[in-house]
């Protein structure tokens, strides 16, 4: 059963087992398995093991990766190992570990081998290497998706908990969703690219596959920061991952805009997708995907295919059979493009950025298909190049937008074949894209640990105020059905969620008050009760009237509710409550009124 992150370090910290018996484990495992496929090269085991035992040595709560196993795309300097991208003829001997590696060595992670990949990272199918085609892990017969094949099928098979991809066009999400993993796409000049053999050198990123949301967070914390070697690095933010405050309005394209290629049931996978984030408490609001679909035909139709002939001209011109010829068939077209050409997409590119820009002013993430449809090994064969296409609809379009993405787990079917979904924001909001999909993954019952069972479920969306409005606490008889609500519906107030107040309040019948109200007085944290209240976002400008008129001797002042959180709401001066009725054992005015009445 294969183990997440999260569950290794914890077990390495708390010496049920060691860093050196998990590698071995690992490689244990590799040879059960016996797909010659998913690694081009492995390490020596002992060296692997060896420096796994040397973390012994080293603080294990400063190591966030302590222990763990990785698998690295075979596109990614490592030290020691060659890098092929999967052309025995191009192989060469790094000198030292990409920056992305160093990161993770230094993190704590233990290198186990370099993984199998479509030519020079060109394909989404995972069958076009001369190194073999990697056992998709959920169903042998279909493709494991590119060209980070090896790497997504290593962390599903449960080889290693964490491997590095490539992601140019959909190379770290859509082998995620064929091998029922999570793929994360972070935003480009997050993580260094820095002794990473280049595809599209302006568009390349390194991604992350795991088992659960939690991990790839995880590593992402680890790997991210700005490299002065690397031209195209960014300093972006990236907060620790936590709460997701809702509402989540999530972006959905308009009614027949979505294809699938014939695939019905994908169809109402990503129908049913949708439904489970709308009751999880997200909105969906409709836009249109004309813009983000033209830029995805750039990709290969334009001139970005020049970049990739840029990476491998004299291998092409010394030894062009040493190209897989699906693959030359596509890099060599790079030669012909004209400066003409490029800067017209250029100017194009540009328009349908601000355009898609635009889309993102009403929505807080958008939910994609992470690929239309599944396609078997014998599909692709028959046709290399039209599947392959297919397979890229839903992702071709996002670097070149300069978005960030993250492939989640939706759905495996009767007949075994996984289909996901995919969470899209603009540049530097991947910690948001996680908090979202985290709760989605463990909704569906799909992030599985160790023990087989799905990860302890998360909280449900809590509702907060949008950006122009305001929370208030409301306790008496502004609650909804109650005498004075109609002053909250008047202004346009909506209501977000029942709750409770911390146990830090009394609450009082207010004597001679018309219609009847309640007082709630703030006592000593914990001396008191909980008091049932409700939560209401108003606009400033409503909020402001509404304050105004409001009466002595209630105040507005800051209400702890039952989560710890603030919000201003209705609060009591304490000397109106002198020798009035004390109700605090009702917990709440709806009690004490129904208590009265009957």
């Amino acid at each position: 059963m294969a183990e997440t992150i999260a569950e290794i370090v914890a077990a390495h910290r708390a010496g049920t087992t060691t860093p050196a018996e998990t590698v071995a484990r690992s490689f244990a495992r590799i040879r059960e398995r016996n797909d010659g496929a998913i690694f081009i090269s492995l390490r020596d085991e002992a060296e692997a093991i060896a420096e796994a035992a040397a973390l012994n040595i080293k603080d294990a709560a400063e190591l966030p990766l302590y222990g763990v196993p990785v698998a690295i795309k075979d596109n990614i300097d490592v030290a020691g190992l060659p890098t092929t991208a999967a052309c025995p003829a191009f192989a060469f001997q790094p000198a030292r570990d990409a920056t992305v590696v160093a990161k993770l060595r230094a993190a704590g992670a233990i290198v186990i081998g370099k993984t199998n990949l479509d030519q020079f990272a060109t394909g989404l199918v995972g069958v076009r290497s001369p190194y073999g085609v990697p056992k998709n892990a959920m169903r042998d017969d279909l493709v494991p998706g590119g060209s980070s094949s090896g790497s997504a099928v290593a962390v599903s098979t449960g080889l290693v908990p964490l491997s590095l991809g490539t992601d140019t066009a959909g190379s770290g999400r859509v082998p995620a969703m064929l091998n029922n993993i999570v793929g994360l796409k972070p935003s480009l000049g997050l993580i260094s690219t820095a002794g990473v053999l280049p595809a599209c050198r302006t568009l390349d990123c390194v991604s992350i596959f795991a088992l659960t949301v939690d991990d790839a967070a995880t590593a992402l914390q680890a790997l991210a920061g700005y490299d002065e070697a690397d031209a195209y690095a960014r300093r972006l933010p990236l907060p620790p991952l936590g709460a997701f405050a809702a509402p989540l309005r999530l972006g959905v394209p308009r009614q027949g805009q979505l294809q699938f290629f014939g695939d019905a049931q994908s169809q109402r996978d990503y129908d049913a997708a949708l439904q489970r984030f709308l009751a999880l408490g997200a909105t969906a609001v409709e836009f249109d995907f004309a813009p983000f679909e033209e830029t995805a035909t750039l990709l290969y139709d334009g001139p970005w295919v020049a970049e990739r002939y840029l990476v491998i001209r004299e291998l092409l011109k010394s030894n062009p059979d040493a190209v897989y010829p699906v693959t030359r068939g596509i890099i060599e077209a790079g030669a012909h493009v004209s400066g003409a050409e490029a800067f017209a997409a250029l100017y194009r590119l540009q328009l349908l950025r601000q355009r898609s820009a635009r889309v993102f002013e009403s929505i807080d993430a958008m939910l994609l298909p992470t690929a239309p449809t599944a396609y078997t090994v014998a599909d692709v064969v028959a046709d290399p190049v039209t599947l392959n296409s297919r397979l890229g609809t839903y992702t071709n379009f996002v670097n070149l937008l300069d978005l960030c993405g993250l492939a989640l787990p939706a759905t495996i079917r009767d007949d075994g074949v996984p289909f996901g979904v995919t969470l899209l924001a603009p540049a530097g909001q991947d910690t948001r894209l996680a908090t979202i999909g985290r709760l989605f993954h463990t909704d569906t019952g799909l992030a599985m640990g160790a023990s087989g069972l799905p990860q302890p479920p998360l909280p449900a969306l809590e509702p907060q105020p949008a950006a122009d409005e305001l929370a208030l606490v409301v306790v008496g008889a502004h609650l909804s059905g109650m005498a004075l609500n109609g002053e909250l519906q008047a202004l346009n107030a909506r209501l977000l969620r029942a709750t409770e107040t911390a146990p830090d309040y009394q609450l009082f019948a207010l004597p001679g008050s018309v219609p009847p109200k309640p007082g709630m007085l703030r006592v000593e944290a914990g001396s008191g009760t909980a008091i049932a209240v409700e939560v209401w976002a108003l606009s400033q400008a409503a909020f402001g009237r509404f304050v105004a008129a409001i009466p002595r001797p209630l105040s507005i002042g800051s209400v702890r509710l039952a989560d710890g959180s603030l919000a201003k709401g209705f609060l009591v001066e304490p000397i109106a409550v002198s020798g009035a009725l004390d109700i605090s054992h009702y917990g709440g005015w709806r009690a004490f009124i129904a208590a009265t009445v009957s």
